[in-house]
């Protein structure tokens, strides 16, 4: 059988291929590798305690609902959610729940704001060592350390500047990981009048420098203003001015790190402080490492998915649509899971639980959303994709904060709740009236509820849907994963709407017209997605926007201030570059598409064959050949 568009043909949702797609009867081989090696519950000698997915299912579900008053209940319904990979808690949950290990079930923490003394940032050091060594994942904003060759008072001598200090974290997150924690991640942030802007948006241009960081800088409303106007830009530490420089020439400086090695991103700092729910109670000015978390000093958020693989009826049919209604009913328990785990989770430091029961953040996202568009035939990026994934969105976060009210009814909202504040909120404004209304009765249990993490390893769990909202990388590509021997590995990885597809219809037949990947994507796909989602996140999104080697610098120095203009909240690129490593590579002898050209319309790397045509993903130019 081969699958072209122009023939009629019908399909049901019973089909071989929706059975196919909508039935996940065992895991891939990678999917079991990473079951085993990452959340997997053994013995410290190393023998099973889980031997098998449902077993971590049953662990984690049975802790879950320890804090239910009918914990018999809540753990079947738990489990039910979790079952085919429907919601996919954080990896902290799924390693760490039900076990007696040390380590905490939140992904997410930014650390306290760092004082400007050689003691302070000691202290600072040491909170970041046992954050990391528990599991976390940190934040931190360097930008209250004074600039280079300031005077230190009292001993005469000149600051090093938060770089400097920056390398001392480092080095600290190296041994962690030497003495056999888990990988460390971090986030630094610096802002954009800090006088070490310049060295700070440098600082990865040497190979192997800060590797355990991930960079962005916090660029203000004014900032923006300032380059586009070509104004002057004052650099300023403690009210004074340090130097000025061209606006432009600091933002062509950033493009140009971005373009070269893919880092410093940006993160729309004065927007993320003005749309925060609890802006009445705190100032954010760092993010968890991956950057769907912007967190005041020692906020903690823990993590939670919802595939959306699972609920496609009818895949790969003229009839394919998400069953929204189902996904729906799902998101009440996904709010009540998460919730539950901030009562149950262990916190390296007091200041971090006294944050998260206080305010009781969660992050229910989304996972698979490409592979979901796929096989409902819409091309990501194109105006229905970008249609759906805000309807789709906001439809969760309208569930997520009706749940949340509910919650508040039964158990109590958040501590500092206050109702005519929160009630202001613009996310708050945006909701339909009778979820307004539920909020204004009862108050909310969860201060914040929706975030798009990167999801990356538990969506390999899931059999390889594609990652939060990303578009799919490549049909198969080659992915660097670290064994449990600690050395890396080069595993062949489908993607899963790919392989189902292939399973069904056979090797030879044609991909439909909605298959893409990041190499037939322009920026503007990924801005928009990214926008569309951003109305249903009150947190933040991680995305990385994919642009080809040879993609003109001056078209790539738009893609911020585009970002800006559209409403996200931040914004990352990655090009590929000699200084920066990958992950994910496709090979070059198998890669799953030979059909890229040059398009001669655009001229972007987007030409696509499709049924004897040549077509242009991202201006719609075609060339027929028959």
């Amino acid at each position: 059988m081969s699958w072209n568009r122009n023939e009629d043909r019908t399909y049901i949702a019973d089909s071989p291929l929706a059975l196919a797609l909508n039935v996940m009867t065992d895991f891939t081989a990678i999917s079991q590798q990473i079951w085993d090696m990452k959340y997997r519950l053994k013995s410290p000698h190393g023998d099973a305690v889980d031997n098998s997915i449902a077993d971590s299912w049953q662990r984690v579900a049975s802790a879950v609902a320890a804090v239910e008053k009918d914990q018999e209940y809540w753990r079947s319904e738990f489990v039910s959610a979790m079952q085919d990979f429907r919601f996919l808690p954080g990896g902290r949950i799924l390693a760490g729940a039900g076990t007696s290990r040390d380590v905490t079930l939140f992904n997410c923490f930014v650390m306290g704001a760092i004082p400007d003394s050689i003691s302070g940032i000691f202290v600072h050091l040491r909170e970041a060592a046992l954050t990391l060594q528990r599991g976390g994942g940190i934040g931190y904003d360097f930008s209250t350390l004074r600039p280079t060759g300031a005077l230190v008072h009292g001993v005469d001598a000149d600051a090093s500047g938060p770089v400097s200090f920056m390398e001392v974290w480092d080095s600290m997150c190296r041994t962690i990981m030497s003495a056999g924690s888990r990988r460390g991640a971090m986030m630094a942030t610096l802002r954009c009048d800090h006088p070490d802007i310049e060295g700070f948006i440098d600082a990865k241009r040497q190979p192997g420098r800060l590797t355990n960081f991930n960079l962005s800088v916090l660029v203000t409303n004014a900032f923006v203003a300032a380059v586009r106007a070509d104004d002057a830009w004052p650099l300023i530490f403690e009210g004074r001015i340090y130097r000025t420089l061209r606006a432009r020439d600091l933002w062509n400086r950033l493009m140009r790190a971005n373009y070269d090695y893919a880092e410093p991103g940006v993160l729309f700092i004065d927007r993320i402080n003005a749309a925060n729910n609890l802006q009445y109670c705190e100032t954010i000015a760092a993010t968890n490492p991956c950057g769907e978390q912007p967190l005041p000093p020692y906020g903690a958020c823990l993590l939670g998915s919802l595939n959306l693989t699972r609920f496609v009826a009818a895949p790969f049919t003229p009839q394919a649509r998400l069953d929204l209604d189902a996904l729906l009913l799902l998101v009440p328990t996904a709010v009540r899971f998460l919730d539950n785990v901030i009562d149950i989770s262990r916190y390296p430091l007091a200041e971090q639980e006294v944050e998260a029961r206080q305010k009781r953040r969660i992050g229910l996202g989304i996972t698979g959303l490409a592979d979901c568009l796929v096989a409902c035939g819409i091309r990501y990026g194109s105006p229905e994709a970008i249609r759906l994934t805000r309807y789709w969105v906001e439809q969760i976060c309208d569930a997520a904060y009706a749940a949340s009210a509910l919650l508040a009814q039964e158990k109590g909202p958040f501590a500092l709740f206050d109702r005519s504040a929160f009630m202001r909120a613009p996310m708050v404004q945006a909701r339909p009236a009778r979820v307004r209304d539920l909020i204004d009765r009862h108050g909310i249990r969860n201060a914040l509820l929706t975030s798009i993490a990167p999801t990356g390893t538990i969506s390999l769990l899931a059999n390889n849907v594609s990652s939060g909202i990303e578009p799919i990388f490549a049909y198969s590509y080659d992915r660097t994963v670290t064994g449990a021997d600690g050395c890396p590995r080069v595993e062949r990885i489908e993607d899963h709407s790919f392989r189902q597809f292939r399973q069904v219809m056979g090797s030879d037949a044609l991909l439909p017209a909605a298959f893409a990947d990041v190499s037939s994507l322009a920026p503007e796909d990924h801005l928009q997605m990214q926008a569309a989602a951003q109305h249903g996140i009150d947190s933040s999104i991680s995305k990385t926007i994919n642009v080809p080697v040879d993609f003109p610098f001056d078209a790539f120095s738009d893609v911020y201030l585009r970002a800006f203009d559209l409403g996200c909240k931040s914004c990352t690129t990655f090009r590929p570059n000699t200084v920066t490593g990958s992950v994910l590579s496709i090979s070059a002898t198998e890669a799953p598409r030979d059909d890229v050209a040059s398009c001669p319309e655009c001229r972007g790397r987007t030409l696509r064959h499709r049924e004897g045509c040549e077509q242009c993903a991202a201006c719609g130019y075609a060339a027929c050949s028959t």
